[in-house]
């Protein structure tokens, strides 16, 4: 029998509360669930607006604990209300001055299963994020859900090929990349990166990018999320450049079997000669 798992993802415009943004992706995923979806990722922050285009205390509030806070935890009993796993994205409070970009991955059960922190913190213009973040200090956690063998990746993570590989190598088949990213040399880069990093560590990836006008700065998302499979091939279509879009995909986890018996780049990588790469 294929192995086809049906997942979908959701770029989502700011509407300007919490409680409305969580509404918002908890119908969003009783639509994909009805429509068979077995696993859904929301975006980077998804229950905040992407404050990090200035630098103000003020911003700390979006802050929660994880898994106890109130997200993860309305997160966790949609799962078990939708039998989707759930990839959440939020901004964590470990205890007074420790955060971290955090995504956490439910089962479908409502199991917490655990969480990524964001290792690759930018401080550039528009992205600010040193001030709100501390590096990631989980490694690159590969969960074990009922979909399949689930990582996760954090917007300017993508930028370092390192994870990428290091989530092959526990076993990804499916990594969610949520992202806030908007207009400028980004845009080429996002239809560039992650159908190169599909191709080389051989797994379908979910990029999911924000979409729309936000409040901070000079915040214009572009969303055009999208699946891209073991061959960097988008699975249909990417999503608007300019609306919120649910977007639900068949991925076929055979072909990550049939392209890593064509191409054996995990046989043939050479990690005796890397050494030097760490010691930079």
């Amino acid at each position: 029998m294929p192995n086809v798992v049906r997942a979908a993802l959701v770029q989502a415009t700011w509407t300007g509360d919490t409680e409305s943004m969580i509404a918002k992706h908890e119908q969003h995923a009783r639509v994909a669930a009805a429509d068979g979806a077995k696993i859904i990722g929301f975006q980077e922050v998804f229950n905040a607006p992407y404050f990090c285009q200035v630098q103000d205390a003020e911003h700390y509030k979006w802050a929660e604990p994880v898994p106890d806070g109130p997200t993860v935890q309305r997160m966790r009993a949609l799962a078990r209300e939708t039998g989707m796993v759930i990839v959440v994205p939020v901004y964590e409070i470990e205890q007074d001055g420790f955060y971290y970009n955090t995504a956490t991955v439910i089962d479908a059960d409502g199991t917490f299963l655990g969480k990524y922190r964001k290792h690759h913190i930018p401080q550039v213009h528009g992205f600010w994020e040193k001030f709100y973040f501390k590096p990631g200090n989980l490694g690159w956690p590969v969960f074990d859900t009922a979909v399949g063998k689930v990582g996760v990746y954090i917007c300017y993570d993508r930028h370092f090929p390192e994870g990428w590989r290091a989530l092959g190598l526990a076993g990804a088949q499916l990594v969610y990349n949520p992202s806030a990213t908007h207009r400028g040399l980004s845009s080429y880069l996002w239809q560039l990166e992650q159908p190169a990093a599909a191709v080389a560590n051989e797994y379908f990836i979910a990029a999911i990018n924000r979409v729309g006008v936000e409040e901070y700065g000079d915040n214009d998302f572009y969303g055009t999320s999208y699946f891209v499979d073991p061959r960097g091939q988008i699975v249909g279509e990417a999503a608007s450049g300019k609306d919120e879009e649910l977007v639900v995909r068949d991925l076929d986890f055979d072909k990550i079997t049939e392209v890593r018996q064509q191409w054996a780049f995990y046989r043939d990588r050479r990690p005796d000669a890397y050494g030097p790469l760490t010691q930079a």
